[in-house]
């Protein structure tokens, strides 16, 4: 079992040319071809939280959104969206609720593929650090409550520099933190703002950020993208 695992923060799909464009934002992502993602900035942050990329537009990619959002026009919560291939099942999905000063948010959703259940959690963590170690912690009580237990993948903007220290201290030894790249800012990246966390069932077959001409100009984070492998599943024995 094989997956590509990617996180994207899209700055409300304004680019580094100060301009919003939501086609720019599904190229990358077709650059990309992750099976799922995680969004941070997906949604307008005022009036009704549409969201910056037009449903319809998503109909012609190989994803769909996870159904996370509180709001009708909204793609995820607190702009925190999940894409998934077409073809896997969605089995539960809901938005979570996190310690904050600041608008922030997470959204959790299981999926079925090819009869293994896999949780993938998106989030982005607070900027100005004052949360973010109990926003972690509320994201793992959450997962760790969640029931059956299944392999996990954590995935956001962390708004974290250091790769193990500070707030990411609070996954110990039992999640694995990937060393993806500096992803922030996407001209000249000097930040590892962008993570993804997993749980001990997954092996990393590799990790990188993606760079390209279009990255560059479609937001002001690039994505980062892994390539997760199971060597060893059960199959899904519940919904």
């Amino acid at each position: 079992m094989r997956l590509k695992f990617a996180s994207y923060n899209i700055h409300k799909s304004v680019g580094t040319d100060g301009k919003r464009d939501a086609d720019r934002i599904v190229t990358v992502l077709r650059e990309v071809d992750a099976d799922i993602i995680a969004l941070q900035e997906s949604d307008y942050r005022f009036g009704q939280r549409a969201s910056t990329i037009p449903r319809a537009m998503l109909d012609d990619t190989p994803w769909k959104a996870a159904p996370v959002a509180k709001r009708r026009r909204s793609l995820g919560w607190h702009g925190n969206a999940l894409l998934v291939r077409r073809t896997f099942d969605v089995l539960s999905s809901e938005p979570m609720e996190l310690p904050t000063l600041e608008p922030r948010g997470a959204v959790r959703c299981d999926l079925d593929v090819g009869g293994l259940r896999v949780r993938v959690v998106g989030m982005h963590l607070d900027l100005s650090g004052l949360r973010r170690r109990d926003q972690i912690h509320a994201v793992l009580d959450h997962v760790g409550e969640c029931d059956p237990p299944c392999p996990t993948v954590l995935m956001g903007d962390f708004n974290q520099w250091g790769t193990r220290t500070g707030a990411m201290q609070a996954f110990g030894d039992h999640w694995h933190v990937l060393d993806t790249g500096r992803s922030f800012p996407s001209r000249q990246p000097i930040a590892r703002l962008d993570r993804i966390v997993t749980s001990p069932e997954w092996g990393c077959l590799e990790q990188h950020v993606h760079h390209s001409a279009m990255a560059t100009r479609a937001s002001d984070h690039l994505p980062i993208v892994a390539e997760l492998e199971l060597p060893e599943f059960s199959s899904l024995t519940e919904n």
